[in-house]
């Protein structure tokens, strides 16, 4: 077998890791589940405001499937002139108080997942990492006129201790996030994830409220000073034109409403049993088909809709 650090090349002028350096390493992979794109989103805010540099890139051609997931080419007046060059990349940044953190973000690989996970084990073991935290968003029966939930996971339950469980025992698809996670979880090392809850009506659009929370969390987790404000900008944008759209529809507010009373239903009821605020179990929540068809129909055309 391979050695699984051939799948990844240090950056030129990358310095030479050293043990502890880097305490907390987040990743946002994309190619799973990201509801509301809140961790790529949250990837390319942690890294346009905070100052990072390259520590290595994964080799892509041993981990994409180019034919599943074509990258985008331009073609203009008779030739070919840019290409989406696919990353998978570490980059070490500065948090507002100066401190370290690794964040893992790019694409996640479709081929050699226990070897790509073998990689970032070495990567941790050579840096010290203590916690290792991943970032996504999963499509819930929730309003967007309430706050912003997560569901909390980790290797051990002293992790998540404020993020009570409420969910049934359930078989999902694997993704290599989730497999990274286990595997540290059986080797003893600290890891843990937040799954940013977002309306299922507005997971396929970029919903920056996602993206804050998780910004606000990581921090929390990690004991990092992380900026967040842009965020929380865009997402007012967000929201402002979220509920100018409902707002022309009786049929799409009344739809809203009835998630609204039953959000607000069960946080009273968790409320009682001595729960968290907003968390309760995804099986007790509207299905999407209960959610209302038009509602997704009403709000998928937003961004063309904008765009006019």
């Amino acid at each position: 077998m391979k050695d699984p650090r051939e799948l990844y090349r240090w950056a030129g002028d990358a310095p030479a890791p050293e043990e502890g350096e880097a305490p907390v390493l987040v990743h946002a992979l994309q190619g799973s589940m990201d509801a509301g794109s809140a961790g790529r989103l949250l990837a390319q805010h942690l890294t346009s405001k905070l100052p990072s540099v390259r520590v290595l890139s994964f080799d892509m051609d041993e981990l994409l499937d180019y034919r599943s997931r074509r990258p985008a080419m331009t073609f203009n007046d008779g030739a070919w002139t840019s290409y989406d060059e696919p990353e998978l990349v570490l980059d070490l940044i500065r948090d507002d108080d100066g401190a370290p953190v690794l964040l893992l973000h790019g694409l996640e690989p479709d081929l050699r997942w226990e070897q790509f996970v073998a990689a970032v084990q070495s990567v941790i073991e050579e840096f010290g990492v203590r916690l290792t935290i991943g970032v996504h968003g999963i499509p819930m029966g929730v309003p967007h006129t309430r706050p912003m939930t997560v569901t909390a996971h980790a290797t051990r339950p002293e992790l998540i201790e404020a993020y009570p469980n409420y969910l049934s025992t359930v078989q999902v698809p694997a993704s290599a996030a989730a497999l990274l996670e286990l595997r540290l979880g059986r080797r003893g090392r600290d890891a843990m994830g937040f799954a940013a809850n977002v309306p299922h009506y507005l997971a396929q659009a970029d919903y920056p409220q996602a993206a804050a929370e998780l910004v606000r969390q990581v921090a929390r987790a990690g004991d990092l000073s992380l900026p967040v404000g842009d965020l929380e900008a865009a997402g007012a944008r967000v929201r402002g034109e979220i509920d100018r759209q409902v707002a022309e529809s009786e049929e799409v507010t009344a739809v809203v409403a009835a998630l609204e009373r039953q959000f607000d239903q069960f946080s009273a009821a968790a409320e009682n049993e001595g729960r968290s605020l907003g968390r309760t179990p995804m099986d007790e929540l509207p299905s999407a088909d209960e959610l209302g068809a038009q509602l997704e129909a009403f709000l998928a055309g937003q961004d063309g809709e904008s765009q006019d």
